[in-house]
C-alpha cells in the first residue's frame, strides 16, 4: 500500500491562494496528462493556452457582472434560490468530481433518516479499491478493508476519493449502476432537469452530465438539508490510514467567509468549482465549469463573490406577523380571513433599489379554511424584475357556516349581493 503524506498541501494552498501546483491538481476526479510537477512558467503557459474567451452574463438581476473565461458560470442567492447572474446556466457539461456532491448528499440524507449510521462499516471491494495511481483522487482505502460511514463521507468530501465514492455506492445500492439510479431519482426530485449521472465519482462518461444551475440547486440542498454534516465541506484536511490530504478548494485557505463546497477536474471537464460564502447574513453560491486551471477557478469565483456581495443586499418586505392582505371566504362563519407570511421572508436585491410587492389571493375561497392553510402568495419585484415570492397563509380558522346561513349566502351570491 502506498504511504504518501500530503500535509504540505494546506501550506501550498494558503501561500498560493489558488495557484496550486500541478501535483495537487492531479488528484481530481479523472485522468490527467502529467504525474509530476511542472515549472511555474510552463503551468502558466499551459493555462493561458487552454483559457477560454471571457463569457459575459446572459442573465443578471443588476449591474454588469464580470465576464468569466469558462464554459458556464452562475451566482445564486441561497435564501431564495434566485439566480443573480449566469451564463450557459442550463448547458449539460461534464461535472467531474462535482458529481460527488450528489454522492455525499445521498449519504447525508441516509444518515439523517437512519438508513445509515456513522459507525456502520463499509467494505472496500476490488472494484472500489484505488491502486495508488496519481491520475485519480483517492482516499487510499486498503483492498478488502472496512471503513466507517463517517470516514467514508470525509474521504468523499475532503479528499475527493473515487475509492470512497465507489465503496459507499456498492454499500448503499449494490453497485455503481444501482447507485446512479438513486442519484438520478434524487436529481429529479430536486428539480435538476439538465443532469444525468452514470457513476458516483464523476469519471468520464459521455452520458454523465450536469449544468451550472443544477449544481447550484444541489449545493443549496446540501446546505439546507445537511446541517449536521455541512461543516465537513469546510474542513481543510483529512488523515486516513496514515495519509494526510488537503482540501483542494483554495478559497478555504484564503477567505474565512467560504465554507464549501467541492472542486472537480478531468481533461474533458476542465477545472470546476462550486463554492458557498456567507457575509453579513447573506449567503451566495457560485458555480464555475470548465475553466483553465486551479488558479483560474479560484480567481473567477472570487470575482463572482466580490461582485455579488458588493451589488446586492438583504431586504425584508414584511415582518412575519404582519397582515399582508385579506381574503374573501364563501360559506363561512366569517366573510374574510387575514393573510400573512408563514415564516420570516428576506430577499437579496440590488443595493439601493426599492422593492415592490403584489399580493395574489386565491379566488373562490370556500370554508372551511384551516389556520395556516396557503391561500395566496406575495410576489416581490425590483426595477421591474422578479426577485422572489412567498406563500401567504390564513391567520385564523374559518369554520363552515350552518345550512341556513349557507343557503342565504347562496341566494345572495346568485343575486349578486
Amino acid at each position: 500500500m502506498q504511504t504518501k503524506t500530503f500535509s504540505i498541501l494546506p501550506v501550498i494552498f494558503a501561500i498560493a491562494a489558488g495557484a496550486l501546483v500541478p501535483s495537487a491538481a492531479s488528484f481530481a476526479a479523472g485522468h490527467h496528462a502529467s504525474k509530476a510537477a511542472s515549472p511555474k512558467k510552463a503551468v502558466a503557459s499551459a493555462a493561458a493556452a487552454n483559457a477560454l474567451p471571457p463569457l459575459a452574463a446572459q442573465t443578471t438581476l443588476a449591474g454588469s457582472p464580470p465576464a468569466l473565461p469558462a464554459k458556464a458560470w452562475l451566482l445564486m442567492d441561497f435564501d431564495s434560490g434566485e439566480v443573480l447572474a449566469s451564463a450557459n446556466a442550463d448547458e449539460p457539461l461534464p461535472p467531474a468530481s462535482l458529481t460527488k456532491m450528489m454522492t455525499s448528499y445521498l449519504v447525508e440524507q441516509a444518515l439523517r433518516s437512519g438508513k445509515l449510521k456513522q459507525a456502520d462499516l463499509v467494505s472496500v471491494s476490488q472494484n472500489a479499491w484505488c491502486r495508488g495511481s496519481s491520475t485519480e483522487s483517492c482516499m487510499y482505502l486498503p483492498l478488502n478493508s472496512q471503513a466507517t460511514v463517517i470516514d467514508i463521507l470525509r474521504g468523499i468530501i475532503i479528499q475527493s476519493g473515487n475509492d470512497a465514492s465507489k465503496a459507499i455506492a456498492e454499500h448503499m445500492a449494490g453497485s455503481e449502476e444501482g447507485f446512479a439510479k438513486l442519484m438520478n431519482a434524487e436529481a429529479q426530485r430536486l428539480g435538476m432537469t439538465h443532469s444525468h449521472f452514470m457513476n458516483p465519482t464523476g469519471l468520464p462518461d459521455p452520458n454523465h452530465k450536469s449544468s451550472a444551475r443544477d449544481l447550484a440547486i444541489l449545493a443549496r440542498a446540501i446546505i439546507r438539508d445537511s446541517a449536521d454534516y455541512y461543516p465537513i465541506y469546510a474542513e481543510r484536511e483529512f488523515k486516513y490510514h496514515g495519509i494526510k490530504q488537503g482540501n483542494r478548494n483554495a478559497l478555504l485557505y484564503t477567505d474565512p467567509t467560504v465554507d464549501g463546497l467541492k472542486t472537480g477536474h478531468t481533461e474533458e471537464a476542465g477545472y470546476c468549482l462550486v463554492t458557498s460564502s456567507k457575509r453579513n447574513g447573506m449567503r451566495l453560491i457560485t458555480v464555475i465549469l470548465n475553466t483553465s486551471s486551479p488558479q483560474a477557478r479560484a480567481d473567477q469565483t472570487r470575482a463572482m463573490l466580490g461582485w455579488g456581495f458588493s451589488t446586492f443586499e438583504k431586504a425584508t418586505p414584511f415582518q412575519p406577523d404582519a397582515v399582508v392582505g385579506t381574503a374573501k371566504v364563501a360559506f363561512g362563519k366569517a366573510d374574510t380571513v387575514a393573510a400573512g407570511l408563514a415564516a420570516p421572508w428576506t430577499l437579496t436585491v440590488p443595493r439601493g433599489q426599492q422593492v415592490q410587492t403584489a399580493v395574489e389571493i386565491k379566488p373562490d375561497l370556500e370554508a372551511p379554511v384551516a389556520k395556516g392553510a396557503v391561500i395566496g402568495k406575495v410576489v416581490a419585484t425590483s426595477n421591474g424584475k422578479p426577485v422572489g415570492e412567498a406563500p401567504l397563509v390564513a391567520q385564523a380558522e374559518v369554520e363552515r357556516a350552518g345550512l341556513m346561513l349557507r343557503a342565504w349566502q347562496h341566494l345572495a351570491k346568485l343575486f349578486g349581493k
